[in-house]
């Protein structure tokens, strides 16, 4: 048996996340992957990406320093591989590639800038088996702040895949206009309108904390109903009883609302009745891609 190390480091518009994985290989058998240790740091670069069209000197500082202690807790967790991947925030603010530099040089953190599409790429290596059955088709909505990646799967299949800029931190600062809702309701029902037994899948933090919320069990499905009801539930509280009575974190307090809508959208306009939370994302998708790309190689 051997047991490699294996980060991945999501840098997003609302959060970064440096996930590391044990990754267990074993003659005769199927290589399994185990969740080490998750770390997420709320540094919010969308606020300052969607708005100013730079990243602030303070959020700088805060990337070069969070970078510094993910590079250290991976030194110190015998990590062999990693990979970096910078979303919309990084990708749209005008200083992105200043940034990027910056960490390299004083952190030692070699970033990739994605595109959406090669986002969705990412995010669809990641382990659905579980979740997909070939006589159903799904939607699988990975909510973002900058961005929401929209993936459709039909007969075990990803068939196509498509980036929209409306993700959380946008709608927040009301940059998502009544157009680009009205061309994500079109690409939806153009693409699903065909399809039996149409399901969500959901991914991202906001989903993950809703279906913990919810109370269901690991593998069980939030229903339309239930999560339309805890939308309203949610938007008729004020920021602070969402903090101080639901206990949510304070960057996940605001950022919940626009997710939620953002799913309840994208059932309604495919005819979905259930959603499924699998708990999985870009950070995972990033341990597979690393590992077969270059560890198993």
């Amino acid at each position: 048996m051997k047991i490699r190390k294996l980060a991945a480091i999501d840098i997003g518009s609302n959060a970064v996340r440096l996930l590391i994985h044990n990754v267990i290989e074993e003659e005769g058998k199927k290589t399994q992957f185990k969740k080490g240790s998750l770390i997420r740091v709320p540094v919010r670069l969308g606020a300052d990406s969607f708005t100013l069209g730079k990243i602030s000197e303070h959020n700088v500082d805060r990337m070069v320093n969070t970078m510094k202690a993910f590079k250290l807790l991976m030194d110190v967790n015998g990590v062999e591989k990693y990979m970096a991947c910078a979303t919309s925030a990084m990708r749209e603010a005008t200083n992105g590639s200043q940034v990027i530099s910056k960490i390299k040089e004083e952190a030692g953190i070699d970033i990739e800038l994605i595109d959406g599409k090669k986002e969705a790429a990412i995010i669809a290596s990641t382990d659905l088996k579980e979740t997909i059955k070939k006589d159903s088709s799904y939607l699988y909505v990975d909510v973002g702040g900058g961005s929401t990646e929209f993936t459709i799967f039909t007969k075990g299949e990803a068939k196509v895949s498509k980036s929209f800029k409306i993700g959380t931190v946008r709608l927040l600062n009301n940059m998502v206009s009544d157009s680009m809702w009205s061309n994500l309701e079109s690409w939806i029902i153009e693409h699903t309108q065909d399809l039996p037994k149409i399901s969500i899948i959901g991914s991202g933090g906001n989903i993950n904390k809703l279906h913990k919320i919810s109370g269901r069990k690991i593998g069980e499905p939030l229903s339309y109903i239930w999560l339309n009801a805890q939308y309203h539930f949610l938007d008729s509280m004020t920021y602070e009883d969402r903090v101080s009575e639901l206990g949510l974190n304070t960057d996940r307090a605001d950022v919940i609302i626009p997710a939620t809508r953002i799913f309840l959208s994208a059932a309604k306009w495919c005819g979905a009745k259930k959603i499924h939370v699998p708990k999985i994302g870009l950070s995972d998708g990033i341990i597979k891609t690393l590992y077969y790309s270059e560890v198993a190689s």
